[in-house]
């Protein structure tokens, strides 16, 4: 399943060929890259791609000359804020949590490294799957709180900002 949140207000649920549980039939012709005609009970409309950022899972596209921002969560950003991690955190966060419990089987970053925000720290594996922990912000990091083959509980400091 995947849910998508138009313009910051309107969600909507997509699985499959259902758009909030409703079956949804249309028919739809890409005209040239990135730009499409499309046909749905009996209304005819243009459609643009924007723009696309895939790190951020967003983009805006242009319908009959309105443009739409649309985030997209997929089933792993939903369990994420199922088990309450937020993975927009803050610009001003000062520590990276553990985001549940696991074993740290690699470190990335090093302490007075200087990282940007979405740049590596480190995977935790939990549940027999490797997660990438990444940086909430660009910074430098101040102390690494975790070492190579430790285990660690959720929400365990693994890395602090100066």
């Amino acid at each position: 399943m995947i849910k998508a949140t138009v313009n910051g207000k309107k969600e909507f649920s997509i699985e499959g060929k259902q758009l909030n549980g409703e079956s949804v039939e249309w028919d739809l012709i890409e005209i040239r890259k990135n730009s499409f005609h499309i046909i749905r009970d009996h209304k005819g409309y243009n459609a643009t791609l924007v723009s696309f950022n895939a790190e951020e899972k967003s983009m805006i596209i242009n319908v009959n000359g309105t443009d739409y921002e649309i985030i997209i969560k997929d089933k792993y950003d939903l369990l994420l804020q199922q088990l309450g991690i937020n993975s927009k955190s803050s610009t001003t966060t000062q520590l990276v949590k553990a985001p549940m419990p696991g074993l740290i089987i690699q470190i990335m970053a090093t302490e007075s490294e200087e990282v940007k925000k979405g740049d590596s720290l480190l995977i935790l594996e939990a549940m027999k799957m490797e997660n990438v922990i990444k940086s909430p912000r660009d910074g430098k990091i101040k102390k690494i709180h975790i070492a190579l083959k430790q285990a660690v509980e959720k929400n365990q400091v693994l890395v602090e900002f100066e």
